[in-house]
């Protein structure tokens, strides 16, 4: 059967257009006929209409998305064990292993299928070709299943609805013979990298790689390796650990694009955090070097050796190493092991030197700009069906340490009138807090930290130490939000009876986007045939130190699981990489058009 293509779409009637597609949607022609009905003009792309599908069954009545989900089948459920599923999920459940469960595994779905009907009143929907379109192992699926079954049910439903899209996706790049090979390759690069990790956590699957451990080494020796096969011209490990990469222009005197981001990850975290902004901007590479082109300008490609600020209190290393940003003091720090810096870095093979580190100081007048792909680490992009953002500027944020201090006395004998309570005067505090971010729509606050020092079940708590997290797009923003929380504090403190102290430990400056840059990385989302959005990103990325040197603006690239970071279930999957690789590729077409004019 030929492949459908994207003229044919755009020629049909809606009739038409759902018996083409008949089964993207299980026993659902509706979405399909209502999108092309409510369509204003052509599809410009199979992403865009994507989206349009999406968007249908969004704006849908609440009776239509339940329908929708309850017309798909149970997991090795019953339909399966009948033979009455649709070509489709017949082949989705096969290339999943379900139709070749052992009886005791069967039995466990058998169980979480029951467990999940009776909370939810629907069934368990999962696409199960997952992320990378090659299937998720059967392990996968039930550890998914349990873990989804405790979700709240608004919650769950929305889960459902967007695994219900993957799957759509999935068919629809199967009837169009559309396969995401650049975002693939991405996908595979990402995964060969995740091989690594530190002792303690590797023994558990789980993903960790901390500043210049053998695990850490090992993804630098790996990223230049890739790199070079990649084709290009200069690797190098720098004197913190950076690995750089440059592909050369047709003149070298042009002025270089810079890109990328980290390799080190939290403790137990994702694997796209980061290492997205490596790959994405390496795929480009591997293109243009196959093609046998070459731009006026040359691309310089930093891995980061250090963002996440892990084994040492040294956020934003690597990036802030580029700047002449290194303070002195970090070589001494210690880290768990008492190991410092300086040792670490000599024992990676490193310099250890102030006078090392500071020749890696770049020249603004040498490069055009910055640019950084990454996860959004966020549910923004997943709520709104969309696989790309537009990031306006990356939030300046105030921290602090305090502590409140009260009475502690007898929990059964002190009138609630006569406490002087210390813990309560910061819940206090943090309902405060949640309010005055709320209200500015963009800005946002957390006490991440809240403690009573020896405290005990039968005593009002005398102290309670805290922590104060507070960010916005604009500093002007960030310090009014800082202003009021400062001054509630005391207010409610004076009305309590206690005391505070409330110490700022660190100020970093809003990074708004240059307008130039971010107007292209806009160009480039919309050739794609997709809606833009724009946003700011509440999370700090290594641009935000490049930011004080040259312009910069960065992509955000949607995450599944409603967007969670720095965390084992990170995902985003292989066709959303492959939008991000043609966006960064025709980011390169603009600056390469421009500089021929």
């Amino acid at each position: 059967m030929p492949y459908l293509t994207l003229a044919q779409l755009n020629a049909a009637t809606p009739a038409d257009a759902a018996a083409l597609l008949d089964g993207l949607y299980e026993h659902s022609p509706w979405i399909v006929e209502q999108t092309v009905h409510a369509a204003r003009g052509p599809f410009r792309s199979l992403a865009g209409f994507k989206h349009a599908l999406a968007r249908t069954v969004a704006q849908a009545p609440a009776e239509a998305q339940l329908a929708l989900i309850r017309a798909h089948p149970e997991l090795a459920g019953k339909a399966m064990v009948a033979n009455t599923l649709t070509a489709e999920s017949t082949n989705e459940q096969n290339k999943a292993g379900l139709t070749a469960c052992t009886p005791e595994e069967f039995a466990r779905i058998q169980q979480l299928n029951a467990d999940y009907n009776e909370r939810f009143g629907f069934p368990f929907i999962l696409a199960v070709r997952g992320p990378r379109g090659t299937g998720l192992g059967k392990r996968q699926i039930i550890e998914t299943f349990a873990r989804r079954l405790q979700n709240p049910p608004a919650f769950e439903q929305a889960e459902a609805l967007r695994n219900i899209h993957r799957i759509a996706e999935i068919r629809l790049n199967d009837k169009f013979g559309v396969e995401p090979t650049l975002g693939n390759a991405v996908w595979d690069d990402q995964e060969d990298l995740a091989r690594f990790s530190d002792p303690g956590f590797a023994e558990k699957g789980q993903l960790t790689v901390t500043y210049l451990t053998d695990a850490h080494r090992a993804a630098a020796a790996r990223i230049a390796e890739q790199m070079r096969d990649a084709g290009f011209d200069e690797v190098q490990t720098d004197a913190v650990g950076n690995v750089v990469g440059i592909y050369h222009g047709t003149d070298l005197a042009e002025p270089r694009l810079m890109t990328g981001s980290h390799y080190d990850t939290v403790r137990n975290g994702g694997r796209y955090d980061g290492r997205l902004g490596i790959y994405v901007p390496l795929a480009c590479v591997r293109e243009l070097h196959r093609a046998g082109r070459r731009l006026p300008f040359g691309i310089e490609l930093v891995a980061f050796a250090e963002e996440e600020g892990q084994r040492y209190k040294a956020t934003f290393l690597g990036s802030g190493a580029l700047i002449g940003d290194f303070k002195p003091a970090w070589l001494d720090q210690q880290d768990a092991d008492g190991i410092t810096m300086r040792e670490a870095m000599q024992h990676a093979g490193l310099p250890g030197t102030l006078e090392a580190i500071a020749q890696l100081e770049r020249d603004p007048s040498r490069y055009r700009g910055f640019v950084e792909v990454h996860i959004e680490q966020g549910p923004v992009l997943n709520e709104l069906d969309l696989p790309l953002g537009i990031v306006t500027s990356i939030n300046g944020s105030v921290r602090c340490v305090g502590e409140v201090i009260g009475t502690a006395s007898h929990a059964g004998t002190t009138p609630m009138a006569r406490r002087r309570d210390a813990a309560a005067a910061v819940a206090e505090l943090a309902l405060f807090l949640e309010r005055r971010a709320a209200a500015d729509g963009d800005s946002v606050g957390t006490i991440g930290i809240l403690e009573v020092p020896n405290g005990s079940i039968n005593v009002v708590p005398g102290r309670c130490r805290f922590t104060l997290d507070m960010r916005a797009p604009v500093d002007a923003q960030r310090d009014a939000l800082v202003d009021d929380v400062r001054a509630t504090l005391q207010e409610i403190c004076a009305r309590r009876g206690v005391a505070f102290t409330l110490e700022e430990t660190e100020r970093a400056a809003a990074a708004p986007s240059d307008p130039a840059w971010q107007a292209r990385w806009e160009a480039a989302v919309a050739a794609l045939g997709v809606p833009l959005h724009r946003m700011p990103s509440g999370a700090g990325h290594d641009a935000m130190k490049l930011h004080k040197r040259l312009p910069q603006a960065m992509l955000f690239v949607r995450g599944e699981n409603s967007g969670i970071s720095h965390n084992p279930l990170e995902s985003t999957t292989s066709d959303d990489m492959d939008l991000a690789v043609q966006a960064f590729r025709h980011l390169l077409d603009q600056l390469a058009a421009a500089s021929e004019a």
